[in-house]
């Protein structure tokens, strides 16, 4: 416990060195800003980290998922959850992490009426000792269990800089603190033990960033490696992922300020607009006390004013008391289990890009739109367990599969077509209903063969969309194809030459000579002026004949057979 404690202020003791060049910053000239993130990630296990209690849900009915070790009852001992610890494993292997084949856990004292334990369950310190009794201090690798990893690194992109490589310090597992809900009305705090014991990963970065919006990429980049590997759903709104943010700053040229920490802040947008207060805040007191430094502090933030609050300073931090839990042995990885770990980790967000590209690199022109689909994709419903619950993405691949109806394998599917139809026609629905890709009732051949219609033909973009919105409004395995013939939305062409030859005969061909010349009855005074030439009056008439054809007409068939309908009657 001693050799701990040294090491631990050893790491404290050493020199800052910067990995970064300096750049000015507009916002605060003259000012380098130092950034550092512990997140803390809940896992995403059907049971907590160290008992066989299932974890619990935000619809749940307070203090119903708790067992007799989550409300510390004598003589309860934990149990380590290996899921979690397998998926603790996925994080660290995509974070490029050094695995510890042995780490241990560490009891965290603190006496709040969230933690019915008195302590929490956590891993602290490192696989090394600290030699005082040679001349020379020197650092050794000892049999001491360390953090399940260390040591990795996560690249993101900003829109200003290349892009950044932040050094992830540790990865550690720790259990989650029951919900404590204040009532100001009769001045008591409710203590709902659901959450209690439920399995997280603190990840741990390395001051490496130098701007709110870099720590704004730092954080979604993460966001979305959790969501890809399975290991957490990374839900900010809904309390899942936190932050804890330390800001610091100091003249170009000096050494780094003294850090303040800004506590459990949940949205990225809270988070950046904490970072920005903060720099403020400091740099004006450094201005206003030359030769002083800031006061260690650990602060809140007032989300209504958008401004930092003293919570309490160093000398205010309570003694956490690390010990090591003498109910919990060290946990000893095999190098086996981590390679079959490996083996089946999904992909990480930045190789379904490059892999896309690959399969279909005319989507290379479709940046945006492809973006869009990676978002959906990383937002998507994480499984219990590392279990795939699939996404947009995989939805977006089973789509361009050319279909195969009747033993026959039909046309070849275009991948720019599908994808504006999955963007901008079935998430804007979805968006308009106030419902997510999850809530998609379609299936990738429901909807295929709806946007295989559209392109061959049988029904018009409009009449697609109509088809689009009836279908996500009665949700049913029936086929498009089916649900448009009894809807009478199968388009009206000039040609019986259509790819949908059975469906648009001779009578839909003299159906839109119907309506066409019905609307040259209709509008005398714009076919007057289309005869004398203005071509512009022609728009009013097409417009006419796609009202009375509930859209089921091609508009650039109606405008040759209206044209050529004026000219036969004119002769």
């Amino acid at each position: 416990m001693f050799l701990r404690r040294v090491y631990a202020h050893s790491l404290k003791s050493r020199g800052f060195h910067d990995l970064r060049t300096y750049q000015d910053d507009p916002r605060w000239p003259g000012w380098q800003v130092i950034v550092g993130i512990e997140t803390h990630a809940q896992i995403k296990s059907r049971r907590k980290l160290f008992s066989g209690s299932f974890t619990s849900g935000v619809d749940d009915p307070p203090n119903t998922n708790v067992s007799p070790f989550d409300a510390a009852f004598p003589g309860t001992l934990p149990k380590v959850n290996s899921k979690c610890v397998d998926l603790a494993i996925r994080t660290a292997l995509a974070l490029k992490s050094s695995i510890s084949l042995r780490s241990s856990f560490d009891r965290k004292h603190y006496f709040y009426s969230d933690q019915p334990l008195g302590y929490q369950i956590t891993q602290q310190y490192c696989a090394y000792v600290v030699l005082l009794f040679i001349n020379i201090p020197m650092l050794i690798a000892a049999n001491m269990p360390a953090p399940i990893a260390t040591n990795g690194l996560l690249e993101i992109e900003t829109p200003q800089n290349s892009p950044i490589q932040v050094r992830i310090k540790q990865i550690q597992l720790e259990q989650d603190t029951a919900k404590s809900t204040f009532n100001p009305r009769i001045q008591k705090s409710h203590i709902d033990l659901n959450r209690a014991g439920t399995g997280l990963m603190e990840i741990v970065s390395e001051p490496d960033l130098r701007s709110p919006e870099e720590a704004g990429a730092y954080v979604r980049t993460l966001q979305s490696v959790l969501r890809a590997v399975g290991s957490s759903d990374g839900n900010m709104e809904q309390g899942s992922l936190r932050c804890d943010v330390n800001v610091s700053v100091n003249r170009k040229g000096d050494p780094p300020g003294i850090r303040c920490e800004i506590k459990n802040l949940n949205s990225v947008k809270f988070m950046m607009a904490a970072i920005i207060h903060e720099i403020k805040r400091q740099t004006e007191f450094l201005n206003a006390n030359p030769g002083a430094t800031v006061p260690q502090e650990t602060r809140g933030f007032d989300e209504n004013t958008f401004e930092t609050f003293r919570l309490r300073s160093k000398e205010d931090a309570p003694d956490y008391r690390y010990m090591p839990d003498p109910n919990l042995g060290a946990l000893v990885l095999s190098q086996a289990r981590i390679e079959e770990i490996k083996k089946n980790l999904p992909p990480l967000p930045w190789e379904i890009r490059s892999r896309l590209l690959n399969k279909y690199p005319s989507l290379r022109a479709k940046g945006k739109s492809l973006d869009v689909l990676l978002n959906v994709n990383n937002g998507r419903e994480v499984g219990f367990d590392g279990e795939d619950s699939g996404g947009a993405v995989e939805y977006f691949e089973r789509l361009c599969q050319t279909p195969v109806r009747d033993g026959n394998r039909g046309p070849e599917r275009d991948p720019v077509v599908l994808l504006n139809w999955l963007t901008h026609e079935l998430l804007g629905q979805l968006a308009t209903r106030k419902e997510t890709f999850t809530d998609n009732p379609l299936s990738s051949s429901q909807f295929g063969e709806l946007v295989d219609l559209v392109q061959d033909g049988t029904i018009t973009g409009t009449s697609g969309k109509h088809l689009l919105r009836h279908m996500l409004s009665n949700p049913s395995s029936r086929r498009p194809r089916e649900i448009a013939t009894e809807f009478q939305l199968i388009a009206l062409t000039t040609s019986s030459s259509s790819p949908s030859t059975a469906l648009a005969d001779s009578s839909a061909t003299s159906e839109l000579e119907i309506l066409c010349r019905s609307a040259i009855a209709d509008l005398p005074s714009e076919v007057a002026a289309l005869r004398a030439g203005n071509k512009n009056v022609l728009n009013k008439i097409v417009g006419h004949v796609m009202r009375k054809s509930r859209g089921r007409a091609d508009a650039t068939a109606t405008r040759a057979l209206v044209e050529k309908l004026v000219i036969q009657d004119e002769q």
